[in-house]
């Protein structure tokens, strides 16, 4: 049994795809593009076009955006405010034509558990309108859209499906537009809490701690989903999983060519890897996610930037300078 790495992120799994596969040239079905908008902020765009493609790559037919976040974006204004910049240009060019009208957040996750609580901030921090347009219209700047957001909680703590609290919402609202945030799972390290993924498919709320539940996607709702995340977490075993490839990366190069032991190491596949980490990861501790201890402070910075993102995207015309003036 092979070992496969857990990831919610389309370029991830292109990439762990090409390198299984030893292939450079793109998957039938599936294009890639790359960007730099600004200096040190990357954009990988890939679109899967046919089943095939979403088959190899296990997610739906759609586009997915990636947006790489520099280091020393929250440590700098300008940087800062090119990131929101971005984000804001992206989620448009998603946005389909003819959904002009009230546009309903979600923010999916558990605001008491940190790696979690990505949605719930991101709500925090959006500039809602619905109810200024519906009752005093007469002093709403007429450049601001109606927008309205919730965060549900999760199914353990109300009992109720996420899937069916938003879909009570939506036919009551009826939004013409819905925009969903939740927290991710990443195959890398250095993708955590750096990278923010972008996609026109929908989601499922728990996938990427693999407790998926119903989908919230336009199938179901009947309203084009657009979902916004962030990988906060990484499987323990995919950390096990890459410790044992540094190790046998290092033996093999201080191993003699002539050796049985240089034979040995470079005839190991990802099937003879496998009861190795399940040794490593002996009892539950297989099921464990991973998260930085930063992990507080990431969320609050992340959260205004999806937010923002959000806030320029929507309300169009309004810039940074005019949201703290608004909200």
């Amino acid at each position: 049994m092979a070992y496969s790495a857990r990831t919610d992120l389309a370029v991830e799994a292109r990439e762990m795809y090409m390198e299984a596969s030893s292939v450079e040239c793109d998957i039938e079905g599936v294009e890639a593009e790359k960007d730099t908008p600004f200096d040190g902020i990357g954009v990988t765009r890939i679109k899967i076009s046919s089943e095939k493609g979403a088959s190899v790559l296990k997610k739906p037919v759609g586009n997915y955006i990636t947006v790489e976040v520099p280091e020393t974006v929250y440590g700098e204004q300008t940087a800062y405010e090119n990131i929101c910049k971005v984000i804001a240009k992206e989620l448009d060019a998603l946005i389909p034509e003819g959904s002009d009208g009230t546009v309903l957040v979600i923010g999916l996750g558990n605001r008491n558990v940190t790696p979690d609580a990505l949605g719930p901030a991101v709500v925090d921090s959006l500039l809602v309108t619905r109810h200024l347009i519906e009752y005093i219209p007469e002093e709403i700047d007429k450049r601001l859209r109606p927008l309205c957001a919730i965060a549900p909680g999760v199914l353990g703590i109300t009992g109720i499906e996420t899937g069916e609290i938003v879909k009570g919402i939506c036919d009551r609202v009826k939004p013409s537009l819905l925009i969903v945030i939740d927290a991710l799972c990443s195959r890398k390290m250095e993708r955590i809490n750096s990278t923010i993924q972008l996609a026109d498919s929908g989601i499922a709320p728990g996938a990427g701690v693999g407790n998926s539940r119903m989908a919230i996607n336009q199938k179901e709702l009947g309203v084009p989903v657009i979902a916004i995340g962030v990988p906060t977490v990484v499987d323990a075993a995919t950390i096990a999983g890459d410790t044992i490839d540094l190790i046998i990366n290092d033996l093999r190069a201080n191993a003699k060519e002539n050796e049985p032991l240089y034979k040995m190491l470079t005839t190991i596949e990802e099937e003879d890897k496998y009861p190795l980490i399940k040794q490593t990861l002996s009892g539950n501790i297989g099921d464990f996610i991973v998260t930085p201890k930063e992990i507080d402070r990431v969320i609050d910075d992340i959260s205004s930037v999806i937010a923002n993102g959000i806030n320029i995207a929507v309300h169009r015309g309004i810039g940074l300078e005019d949201i703290d003036r608004y909200r």
